[in-house]
């Protein structure tokens, strides 16, 4: 097994400046330091899907790719705008899960989690994440959801300051990482 740290790369489906997704992802960066190295990756210049480029994508989107690709493990945040997950996060798995049979997202070790001012805390929201990553082919990380229900009440100065939620999620990414390293072991093994 390599000594290099796991590289994670955490996807916020929000635009918004003072987003509580954005912010809980910052906060699990921090916390998850001595585990793993952990990047924000921001979706703010990811143009609209159009398959015309699937393989040839705009540099914002060869970017995004790389970025997967590069990362050992992925953690999705979403919201939930209208009963569902945001447009921006949808859109940004849509250039992910292409060129279709080779994308980068395909069998990569996957967290979700949603979080929201109200008291569902996005779940619907990520009942479409999690259908989405199984059309894509994602290996999804099977545990008790991350659904983070008041969410303004959690994320003061843009930061996490729940203890207990912050917890839930770091024995989250902890399955999460065992996941990779058993993937990785796998690999090793075929290799």
């Amino acid at each position: 097994m390599s000594t290099q740290p796991l590289r994670l790369l955490g996807i916020s489906g929000s635009l918004r400046a003072g987003s509580f997704n954005t912010a809980i992802l910052h906060s699990l960066a921090e916390a998850v330091d001595q585990e793993a190295k952990m990047l924000v990756y921001p979706l703010n210049d990811i143009p609209l899907y159009n398959s015309d480029h699937d393989h040839t994508p705009p540099a914002a989107v060869q970017d995004f790719r790389q970025a997967i690709a590069y990362a050992d493990g992925i953690i999705l945040a979403t919201p939930e705008y209208n009963y569902g997950m945001s447009g921006v996060l949808k859109n940004a798995l849509d250039w992910a899960s292409r060129p279709y049979g080779s994308a980068s997202l395909k069998g990569k070790p996957t967290l979700t989690l949603s979080s929201s001012p109200a008291a569902t805390g996005g779940v619907r929201a990520q009942a479409q994440l999690t259908e989405t990553l199984m059309g894509i082919g994602a290996y999804i990380t099977i545990r008790p959801q991350i659904v983070i229900s008041s969410a303004h009440e959690r994320v003061k100065d843009g930061r996490l300051v729940d203890t207990d939620t912050l917890d839930f999620m770091l024995e989250a990414v902890r399955h999460l990482i065992a996941n990779i390293e058993e993937r990785q072991d796998n690999l090793a093994k075929v290799a």
